[in-house]
């Protein structure tokens, strides 16, 4: 399997497609359709489903054209079925917003967390929608997975749950948890 970032709208989300063979799956369409479009159509690829990290307007503009275009599944804190051919878990991650999940494909050893975890720091929990105890609550199931999973967050650069352990004060039980 294949990660590729496409950095779409004016909070420069990530939205990321992970092929395999000629199929892919769309992770967090949050604007810039043409763009994504642009990605998949060079690439020929077969779009199986659209996987959505958390319901924030910056993570799902694009959603609906890329429903109607590719006429593929919605994945996410609703609908947990399994696309074929991609092997993943869906781990309920609560805090930032009460629809957020992160999607973890042991197969490449990464994870897809939204807005739970950046590098260096958490999503916010002053958002309707947020809820403190339940990001302290979704960080420690996080914290509990092999320390070497790389970390695709909704913003920013991918990291390691190793480093962010290490480095990132919300992450040290002394600080937050």
């Amino acid at each position: 399997m294949k990660v590729e970032t496409i950095v779409v709208g004016p909070l420069e989300t990530n939205c990321y497609i992970i092929t395999k063979q000629n199929d892919c799956l769309i992770i967090d369409p949050g604007d810039e359709f043409e763009k994504i479009y642009k990605y998949i159509n060079d690439k020929t690829l077969n779009v199986k489903g659209v996987l959505i990290t958390h319901y924030h307007f910056d993570h799902i503009q694009a959603l609906e054209k890329c429903l109607d275009s590719f006429g593929c599944t919605i994945i996410d804190y609703k609908n947990k079925e399994k696309i074929p051919n991609f092997d993943y878990e869906i781990i309920e991650t609560k805090g930032h917003h009460y629809s957020s999940v992160t999607y973890y494909f042991k197969q490449i050893n990464s994870m897809f967390v939204g807005d739970l975890i950046f590098k260096g720091s958490i999503g916010r929990i002053d958002l309707k929608g947020a809820n403190e105890k339940e990001m302290i609550n979704s960080l420690k199931k996080i914290l509990k997975l092999s320390n070497n999973i790389k970390i695709y967050p909704g913003h920013g650069p991918s990291t390691y749950l190793n480093e962010e352990k290490k480095t990132n004060p919300y992450l040290q039980s002394e600080n937050y948890l």
